[in-house]
């Protein structure tokens, strides 16, 4: 979701750097590159690790909360460049899908609202179904399973290192659409596929193309 459907990594950077100024903290934007596509919980743990361990993560995130919610208030939140033509295809052709995110459902659902993208995906797989966020591939097995198909069928499209990793490790098919740069190179060498948005994706599946020979329609 975050990075890849929606544009809000910019909007989290905004609200986290603002809040750790109004507690006396300086937060980089390199730091807050670095929490791409993690779980709130793996941010809290480098967040301890960088501050140390008596920075308040409530007040933080307490903070963080009423920054954003203010950002968005004005500014909205913005969908990714390419999303409404490769949803129209998937629906046209009736592929499955999902969306897989690291956020909390509660968290996730209001972000799509604001989006205005509220019952566009008809399942949701969030932190709260899973043991373990990425990295790990929990998230993915779970999204394989409800949508019934073989996760060595999937095609999973990340936006993060974190989710590309747990996409590997799960066994999918794995595009890469990077939204921060400069790019892991590890990442890239993780990855089957690497494009600049999901309009190149939607000319790949709308010509039938294959990837690793698994035809993509």
């Amino acid at each position: 979701m975050d990075g890849l459907v929606l544009d809000t990594e910019s909007t989290y950077r905004i609200a986290w750097q603002q809040a750790a100024s109004e507690m006396g903290y300086d937060l980089s934007g390199h730091f807050c590159q670095s929490l791409s596509g993690l779980h709130y919980q793996a941010v809290e743990l480098k967040l301890l690790a960088c501050f140390g361990t008596d920075f308040d993560l409530q007040a933080f995130g307490r903070n963080s909360s009423d920054c954003w919610r203010e950002h968005v208030k004005v500014h909205g939140i913005s969908i990714k460049h390419g999303f409404a033509g490769l949803l129209n295809l998937l629906v046209r052709h009736k592929i499955p899908y999902c969306l897989a995110t690291n956020s909390r459902a509660v968290n996730a659902l209001e972000c799509l609202a604001l989006a205005g993208l509220s019952g566009v995906f008809s399942h949701i797989i969030s932190r709260d179904n899973v043991v373990h966020g990425k990295p790990e591939p929990d998230i993915f097995f779970k999204a394989a399973q409800v949508l019934q198909v073989d996760i060595r069928r999937c095609l999973v499209l990340e936006d993060s290192d974190a989710g590309i990793m747990a996409a590997a490790r799960a066994g999918a098919i794995r595009v890469f659409i990077p939204s921060i740069a400069p790019v892991d190179p590890m990442t890239v060498e993780r990855c089957n596929l690497m494009i600049s948005d999901m309009a190149k994706l939607t000319d790949i599946l709308h010509f039938g193309g294959t990837l690793d020979g698994i035809p993509l329609r």
